[in-house]
């Protein structure tokens, strides 16, 4: 019973959170409007929770937020899409940080060398993001960060 469905977010209570069901067992949802997300796997003693706890930078920790309901986890989203760009949590503490978005661009073939793929013999990437092109935006800024790298237009 796989469905995709919106809803409203419980951390910032928008009504622009994405929910997914993988499995019977694994709901993703992620909101665009506070840019979090969470799984039901990500709760408090879950080997899935371990081991984004291990992982996690030490922003995304201090960031990690626990709706009382559910005793779910929400983390911020880190939006990778390697012909466009990134969009991540930026910054040094819960109280001082931002959404920060970089551009992708294509790396050219005199560059290539430069960028192998791991693990395979003269492959490699196309594209690299540009950190001078970084542009930082507030926390509920998330979605103009996804309009900056081009995911899609909010523009009237």
């Amino acid at each position: 019973m796989n469905f995709d469905a919106l809803e409203e977010c419980p951390r910032c209570e928008g009504d622009a959170c994405y929910k997914q069901e993988v499995t019977k067992d694994i709901t993703l949802h992620q909101c665009m409007g506070c840019g979090f997300m969470s799984t039901t796997l990500m709760k408090v003693g879950s080997e899935f929770y371990n081991t984004q706890v291990e992982t996690l930078p030490e922003l995304y920790k201090d960031l990690l937020w626990e709706d009382s309901k559910t005793k779910q986890f929400w983390m911020p989203q880190t939006i990778n899409i390697p012909d466009k760009g990134m969009v991540f949590a930026n910054g040094t503490s819960k109280d001082d940080w931002r959404w920060s978005a970089v551009l992708a661009i294509k790396i050219t073939e005199k560059e290539k060398h430069k960028y192998p793929k791991p693990g395979k013999k003269k492959e490699f990437y196309e594209w690299r993001v540009d950190m001078s092109t970084q542009k930082d935006y507030p926390k509920k800024g998330f979605m103009d960060a996804l309009e900056y790298i081009g995911v899609f237009s909010t523009s009237k």
